[in-house]
């Protein structure tokens, strides 16, 4: 659906967030927006001329701009009427990891009968929102379970490693403004800094920095996946 001209004069009530997805909430309607692996979102001033990549500005009183930059135009922008929350693009959305409803209790009733490896299962947003990649293989690492292994047969003690590795995983990464490799930069423009403090996720045949094992690098699912031999043996 497209944006209306009724959304011209409107007050911007809240924002707030959904997953990956931004809600921007106004008395006749919300704007969706999702910025993609490398969108952006700026509060500029007429006077700022956009740049290379600036793909949309919001016009806002006291000559206030927000500007979204997209340099791999991955990102999208939509529009509903309805409660957000019954669009398509988040009815189906599973809890947000630092939320109450992340429990081993809740991952044990998704995962039996499932023969899918454990690192894809945590990164499937129908099941949890907000683990990638790189968490992924850094919440194993810290739970000590081998990513190949089915999420079927985990039993629920070694799945509440799993919440609470993902829990210390990424407030440690938001402490730190999350994890930058190539071009990501937070709201204050500086990268994140959780790369440095990185277990496995990019050091595959590099030694263990638990046990001194060489890590072993292989593709899961399309995805880059590192893990430790001996410190993640099943």
């Amino acid at each position: 659906m497209e944006v209306p001209d009724s959304l011209r004069g409107q007050q911007l009530q809240s924002i707030s967030r959904r997953g990956k997805y931004l809600l921007f909430r106004f008395e006749i309607g919300t704007l969706i927006v999702h910025l993609g692996m490398s969108g952006s979102l700026r509060v500029v001033t007429s006077v700022d001329q956009p740049r290379t990549h600036d793909h949309i500005d919001w016009y806002f009183q006291n000559e206030r701009i927000l500007r979204f930059n997209d340099p791999r135009r991955f990102g999208s922008v939509h529009w509903t009427e309805q409660s957000p929350l019954r669009h398509k693009l988040l009815r189906s959305l599973g809890p947000e990891p630092l939320g109450e409803g992340f429990t081993a209790k809740y991952l044990y009733q998704r995962s039996r009968q499932k023969t899918q490896a454990i690192k894809n299962f945590l990164m499937d947003s129908h099941i949890v929102v907000g683990i990638g990649n790189i968490y992924a293989n850094e919440v194993l690492f810290r739970a000590r379970i081998k990513p190949t292994t089915a999420a079927g047969s985990i039993a629920t003690v070694r799945l509440n490693r799993i919440i609470t590795a993902t829990k210390e995983v990424l407030n440690e990464a938001i402490s730190v403004g999350g994890t930058t490799l190539r071009d990501f930069v937070g709201s204050n423009g500086e990268p994140g800094y959780f790369s440095q403090e990185l277990f496995v996720y990019g050091r595959a045949s590099q030694p263990c920095l638990v046990c001194n094992h060489k890590l072993k690098g292989i593709v899961l699912g399309q995805r880059q996946t590192v893990y430790c031999p001996r410190c993640q043996r099943r």
